[in-house]
């Protein structure tokens, strides 16, 4: 009987234990090779560490067939949940179905997953950031000009910010888009700025889809003693950005994201969802505009 009952209580024990296992959460990120992303990652792991889960975090390095490894790996490893910035917003269908069938709930951050349902959408709300962006450049042009974009037409934050800034322009019948070409990393969109740069010689304005664009574009427009000319508007918002906001007349402003709270938000659902709370579908973020005028 005595023996019985020592084996019930370890049994007792035993499941307390197993009660008391952190949850481990799989984080799969577009890059570290950004400063957001960077401040990204920095607040995931201060907040997994304020709810006591752990986290395993992979970087995809912009490579698709990396992430989708790494996504898989998380599923056979038996996650809890996954976080994931997708580096192609329609290519992580796949690799997003897995996770479904395999019971681990998948929460996207700042960038969306086309065609699939996830638990969760943490983002900024790109859309209304893109509408700031053209309401800023149709100010800044006085309501008429000729405009270029720097895209990344692969990337759903991405085309939400660009439908955002076309729709703010299409109220201005003076200001014409004149070039969209894609520039993903920072030498690509020095590239593109270059190009758009050559075939208009009366260019106005840049819009570039991130802080890396903005800044290419700033080199381009300031090599081409265009500085004066052409006015630039970046998002993200990281330090360097708006640095150059500050200094640089031609780098007018800057749609600031906050990826510190946007990450904490994340792994936070994340728990929520692993201890059987509800949660929203969407939690936007909304973003700031930084000028010289006013640092939002």
């Amino acid at each position: 009987m005595r023996i019985l009952k020592i084996l019930a209580i370890s049994a007792i024990f035993g499941a307390l234990g197993a009660a008391a296992e952190p949850f481990t959460i799989g984080v799969s990120l577009l890059t570290q090779q950004h400063p957001f992303y960077v401040a990204l990652a920095d607040a995931m792991k201060e907040e997994a560490r304020k709810d006591g889960v752990k986290l395993d975090i992979a970087i995809a390095n912009q490579d698709l067939n990396k992430q989708v490894s790494d996504v898989e790996d998380f599923i056979s490893k038996h996650v809890n949940a996954i976080i994931l910035s997708p580096v192609d917003s329609r290519g992580v269908k796949a690799a997003v179905g897995k996770a479904q069938k395999a019971g681990i709930p998948l929460i996207t951050v700042d960038i969306a997953a086309n065609g699939v349902d996830v638990t969760c959408h943490v983002a900024t709300d790109n859309y209304a950031g893109g509408v700031k962006a053209g309401e800023l450049m149709a100010k800044v042009l006085g309501g008429k000009g000729k405009v270029g974009i720097i895209d990344y037409p692969t990337v759903q934050s991405v085309i939400d910010r660009v439908a955002g800034f076309k729709k703010a322009l299409s109220a201005y019948s003076s200001i014409k888009i004149v070039s969209i070409q894609p520039g993903i990393t920072r030498a690509e969109a020095l590239t593109a700025a270059q190009n758009m740069l050559q075939a208009n010689p009366d260019l106005d304005g840049i819009f570039g889809f991130g802080d890396d664009a903005a800044l290419a574009a700033l080199v381009a427009v300031k090599s081409a003693g265009r500085a004066n000319q052409v006015k630039i508007i970046g998002f993200d918002g990281m330090q360097e950005a708006r640095a150059a906001v500050d200094k640089e007349p031609s780098f007018v402003g800057v749609i600031r994201q906050y990826p510190e709270k946007m990450g904490a938000i994340a792994v936070d659902t994340a728990v929520r969802v692993l201890r059987g709370q509800s949660v929203s579908k969407l939690i936007p973020v909304v973003p700031g505009v930084y000028t010289r005028q006013s640092k939002n």
